[in-house]
C-alpha cells in the first residue's frame, strides 16, 4: 500500500462510525438462538451420562454414585452438543451470559435426582391374595 492509500483509509475512518458495538453503552441483542450457558433441570436428570461423554472438553462430570452434575464453565465452549444429545432434554441452552469469573472456581455443581426407582407392590396386610386385572 503506498502512502495515499494509508491516508485516504485514515482520513475515511475518522469521519465514520466504528463498525463494532459499543458493547457497554449499548448491549447486544439477544434472539433466542443465542448461546449464553448451559442449564440443567435437576428432576429430569437420569444420570445417564450422555452429556459427559459427548462434552469435546470434558467440561461435564456426572457422578452415578452421588447423583451429582457438575459442569466447569471455564472449560465449557458453549456448544450445545450436550443439549442436543441429552435423551431426556433435561439440559437447555439459556440465552443470557454468565458474568465474567477472576477466579478458577468456575464449576458449578447440580444435585440430581436421578432415575426413579419402582417400588415393589405391597402386599395386603390380611394375607388375601391381590386382585387380578380384568381384561
Amino acid at each position: 500500500m503506498t502512502l495515499f492509500e494509508n491516508t485516504k483509509i485514515v482520513i475515511s475512518s475518522l469521519f465514520t462510525r466504528p463498525a463494532t458495538l459499543m458493547y457497554p453503552a449499548k448491549p447486544a441483542k439477544k434472539t433466542a438462538n443465542t448461546r449464553g450457558h448451559v442449564t440443567i433441570n435437576p428432576a429430569g436428570c437420569i444420570t445417564c451420562r450422555t452429556c459427559q461423554r459427548k462434552c469435546p472438553t470434558q467440561a461435564i462430570n456426572v457422578d452415578v454414585k452421588e447423583k451429582t452434575w457438575e459442569i466447569d464453565n471455564m472449560r465449557c465452549v458453549v456448544c450445545a452438543v450436550c443439549v442436543d444429545t441429552c435423551p431426556t432434554t433435561c439440559l437447555t441452552m439459556d440465552n443470557q451470559y454468565r458474568p465474567a469469573m477472576t477466579a478458577r472456581g468456575g464449576i458449578e455443581k447440580v444435585t440430581v435426582a436421578g432415575p426413579k426407582k419402582k417400588e415393589p407392590a405391597a402386599a395386603p396386610a390380611n394375607g388375601a391374595k391381590p386382585a387380578e386385572k380384568k381384561e
